[in-house]
């Protein structure tokens, strides 16, 4: 028998197992992970057409490996292809009347006559005389080990997975083999086994081939066979083959953390997919409906490959793609981002209820009881039957209810963050569907980012109104993040990190964020202290999940018109990391909590959350407090101390959540604050409404010379710094001591109280009960005694609360003494005062211990010897009419003498601070007095 006929028969041997094995369906409508049908598609080379059957193997792809870092010439190949057709060795006949050898024509006995060439053997290869005894199970379980190892590396080292995949099978017998390969056991070495028993055979399309559009789009590119067989392949590899850095399996884990959690999405990170195969990351953002139909097969298989009955739990696998380098905000959404990969954030405004939505549907004939189907729905248009296969009927048809497969269905409204609108503009909202198990993913007033698909369908409603067709646009979200945590719209680097970790070390970091807060602003150290404090806030408590306690500080600003109270809160607004303002006379009752639409699709009431909703997570800012109507100051009594807001509404009894810090500004009544009324007199608040307050910041515009010539120095060099013709050139040094040399930028500011935030939740120790026990008997006999702010167990808490925000403005794990000591500074000035005046000078005196212990006591001194000065030219002027001295000399012992009356004992620090300096003071320490320059001589 001739070699041609026998390598024919093999040939066909080979043809005909391969056909039998046949191609297996999958339930995700893809190929079985490892295996997938062969390419149908045809190839030329030099002219001649090869075509091959569908049983098949590929002609000349099926011995060689090409991986996307091979640029291979395909011209050999096409040209052994050729010399194979001419010697007839072909194995795709693409005709049943080709013609061939005809192995029963004449001759054919000569096949079988004996040849005593070829029928010879050698002696020493046969061995029908030995005699082979049984093997130890032991030994046969070791040498098949070995066996599956050695075929592992070789398919291993075939499809380019990479070595650390191969791992050690764990043998007893510790195998020397083992241990040279330096492999360990993965856990998902079933997947690579069977990609490498695939051997690739159905690659069609290199990479390089396939980055070639050839003049179509995207879209339509994708979604031709050739392609979307390549790209199948390409993301079985990638699924298997990438890495992290210690060469761990990054996309087997989570399959493997999916079936153990019976989950049926598969979370993929954009830069890890460009990172490995950048064309499959740049077909996912430019045709997204196309790739994500082919991946979603492709993860399903994987996870049928590892859980072999997971299509009995979930009938599809959808891939989640994370981390889309690029973020567009709502309201640049142009016709450019049509149909592609789009990531956007916002604040859920609205939220619909579940609906089923049919997935694929089927019909019933009316006239013959025919189940046509399945048809796949699609969210442009609704799927209609026109005609039954079966009789050739026009209709009627009927939805089989038993037969359809349907999905859940849920729409979003997405509406800007509130920091990120432009003054002057409304938000933007835009609507985005929820499908399978992305539904009910966040709720009004969460903020979320959502990677989806920017998809646009007729409006019939619009249309029909405007006369002409419109479209809508909706977001198909893909991937839905919440975000919970704190960092709302900044993260973080790592330089980031060490400039916060380095600021915290600062022994002075307090001070410096203090002043750093409203630095435009002159003075008003207290309020902005308690803006500081609010702005890090404390730590909430839940009590076994039965009472929660807030962390947040509410704070209240009550003052005379023209205290910068309103410039205090729009600091605030751009500070912190997610805020909502409003004011009281443009607020309502549901505009603040929520309130109950119905909707215009569905026609089913839904929720739409206010401002205290939109601000979940962040500061809600309430200006003109006081001209709020009391039906809806009280609306807001169970957001400021519970954090909820109960609705019971049209039929919808439910809670919305309203974590946020209430920082409100008033005026008094009649436009000024009276100091010889109580501060019940001078607002209109009432009780219930001042105890949900933790600070009250009373603001006052009193008369000082001294503070008034610095206040309007401040306002004069504020305007020349911030001149336009000024803004290109660089900005002097501050000469003023409301500006901070050592205060920190805004932007640093801002992710220091977001780090801070996120990462910090101090705890208070029980050796500070008593202390705080002692302070608030004290200040409830001070309470009765005079009448004024009432003291509940609230302030207790607000104790509480304070020293763990001053501990976390520190960056520390634990309360310690200094920050009690502030937070009792800080509420003890406002019960102080808002008294009568005649009450405040009192309780200061009896307080003194609280007021001024570890305080920064700079500003106090400089007032101190501000009035020493001020004395000083009063005398002078009344001594020498008409003149003025050039300095004024103030004696140390009686300036430290005034100093410790305040408790201030050492004035060390406040003698070398730029402030003594910066007002033109110097220290004679020969003489022991401290000179004040008024004017320059001549």
């Amino acid at each position: 028998m001739s070699n041609a006929h026998n390598r024919k028969r093999q040939a066909e041997a080979h043809s005909d197992d391969e056909g039998e094995a046949g191609v297996p369906a999958t339930p995700g409508g893809g190929m079985v992970f490892g295996s997938s049908p062969p390419p149908t598609a045809s190839r030329r080379a030099g002219g001649s057409r090869l075509q091959l059957p569908p049983s098949s193997p590929p002609a000349f792809l099926g011995d060689y490996d090409m991986d996307e870092d091979d640029d291979t010439d395909l011209s050999g190949r096409l040209e052994e292809a050729e010399d194979l057709e001419a010697e007839g060795e072909l194995l795709a006949l693409e005709d049943e009347d080709d013609e061939g050898e005809d192995l029963f024509g004449p001759g054919m006995d000569r096949d079988y006559q004996r040849n005593a060439t070829l029928d010879t053997y050698d002696p020493a290869m046969l061995d029908d005389g030995t005699e082979y005894g049984a093997m130890d199970p032991a030994d046969r379980a070791r040498v098949e080990a070995r066996l599956r190892r050695r075929d592992g590396e070789a398919a291993a080292a075939a499809s380019r997975i990479p070595l650390a995949f191969m791992q050690d099978d764990g043998d007893d017998d510790g195998d020397a083999w083992g241990r040279r390969r330096g492999a360990r056991q993965s856990k998902h070495a079933h997947l690579l086994a069977a990609a490498a028993a695939a051997q690739d055979t159905e690659r069609v399309l290199t990479l390089d081939e396939l980055r070639d559009t050839r003049g179509l789009s995207v879209a339509a590119w994708v979604s031709e066979a050739a392609p979307r067989q390549t790209i199948a392949r390409e993301f079985r590899r990638f699924l298997l083959s990438y890495t992290d850095d210690h060469g761990a399996s990054v996309y087997g884990e989570r399959i493997r953390q999916l079936g153990a959690a019976n989950g049926e999405s598969l979370e993929v990170a954009y830069a890890h997919l460009a990172r490995a195969r950048p064309v499959l990351a740049f077909f996912l953002a430019n045709a997204p409906r196309e790739m994500l139909a082919v991946m979603d097969d492709v993860a399903m298989d994987a996870v049928l490959a590892m859980f072999s009955g997971y299509a009995r739990i979930r009938g599809a696998v959808s891939v989640r793609v994370q981390g889309l380098p690029t973020t567009c905000s709502l309201r640049d959404l142009r016709q450019a981002q049509l149909n592609s990969l789009v990531r956007v954030s916002g604040v859920v405004s609205r939220r619909t209820g579940v609906f089923p939505q049919l997935k694929f549907v089927k019909f019933d004939c009316g006239k013959c009881g025919a189940v046509l189907g399945p048809f796949a729905q699609g969210a442009a248009a609704e799927v209609r039957v026109a005609l039954c296969v079966a009789c050739q009927a026009r209709g009627p048809f009927t939805v089989n209810s038993e037969q359809t497969v349907y999905r859940n269905y849920q729409r979003l409204t997405l509406q800007e963050t509130p920091g990120s609108v432009p003054a002057g503009r409304l938000p933007r909202h835009r609507e985005v569907v929820l499908l399978a198990d992305l539904i009910d993913c966040a709720r009004p007033g969460d903020e979320v980012e959502v990677t989806g698909i920017y998809a646009h369908a007729p409006d019939a409603s619009a249309a029909a109104r405007h006369g002409f067709p419109v479209f809508a646009t909706v977001i198909e979200a893909n991937h839905v993040a919440r975000r919970a945590d704190e960092f709302a719209a900044v993260r973080l680097t790592e330089d980031d990190r060490r400039a916060i970790r380095a600021l915290a070390r600062d022994e002075h970091v307090g001070r410096r964020i203090v002043r750093s807060v409203a630095p435009s602003i002159y003075g008003h150290e207290q309020i902005k202290t308690a803006l500081a404090l609010a702005l890090f806030g404390g730590v909430a408590k839940d009590i076994g999940g039965k009472l929660r306690t807030r962390g947040d500080i509410n704070v209240l600003l009550l003052g005379d018109p023209g205290t910068a109270k309103s410039q205090l809160l729009k600091f605030v607004e751009a500070t912190a990391h997610r805020a909502v303002f409003t004011t009281g006379q443009g607020a309502s009752a549901v505009g603040l909590t929520a309130s109950v639409r119905k909707d215009a699709v569905t026609r089913e009431w839904t929720l739409e959350g206010g401002a205290l909703v939109l601000a979940d997570r962040g500061v809600c800012l309430i200006d003109e407090f006081d001209k709020m109507n009391d039906a809806d100051r009280t609306s807001i009594h169970e957001a400021m101390e519970q954090q909820s807001i109960s609705i019971s509404k049209a039929g919808i009894v439910t809670t919305l959540h309203a974590r946020c810090a209430v920082i409100a500004a008033a005026n008094p009544i009649g436009g000024r604050y009276r100091p010889a009324l109580p501060f019940s007199q001078n607002v209109e608040l009432t009780e219930p409404i001042l105890s949900r307050f933790d600070v009250l910041c009373v603001v006052r515009d009193e008369v000082d010379p001294v503070k008034d010539e610095l206040l309007a120095r401040f306002v004069v060099q504020s305007h020349t710094r911030s001149h336009p013709l000024l803004a290109a050139q660089p900005e002097p040094e501050p000469e003023d001591p409301a500006v901070p040399a050592d205060g920190i930028p805004q932007d640093l500011l801002r992710k220091y109280i977001m780090y801070a935030r996120e990462t910090v939740h101090p705890r208070i120790s029980d050796r500070f009960s008593d202390r705080i026990a002692h302070l608030y008997a004290e200040l409830r006999r001070e309470s009765l005694a005079t009448a004024s702010v009432p003291i509940t167990v609230r302030h207790i808490e607000s104790m509480v609360r304070l020293a763990e925000a001053h501990a976390r403005m520190h960056l520390r794990d634990y309360v310690r003494n200094d920050d009690i000591e502030v937070a009792i500074r800080v509420a003890l000035e406002g019960f102080i005062s808002a008294q009568k005046i005649s009450v405040m000078r009192a309780l200061r005196r009896k307080f003194s211990k609280y007021l001024y212990a570890r305080r920064d006591h700079f500003e106090l001194l400089y007032y101190l010897l501000g009035r020493l000065v001020q004395e000083r030219l009063t005398f002078y002027a009344l001594k020498y009419p008409g003149s003025l001295p050039e300095q004024v000399e103030i004696s140390k012992p009686d300036f430290e003498s005034q100093a410790a009356a305040f408790g201030v004992n050492d004035c060390d620090d406040f003698y070398a601070s730029p402030l003594v300096t910066q007002q033109m003071f110097t220290i004679d320490a020969q003489r022991n007095v401290i000179c004040k320059r008024l004017q320059t001589t001549e």
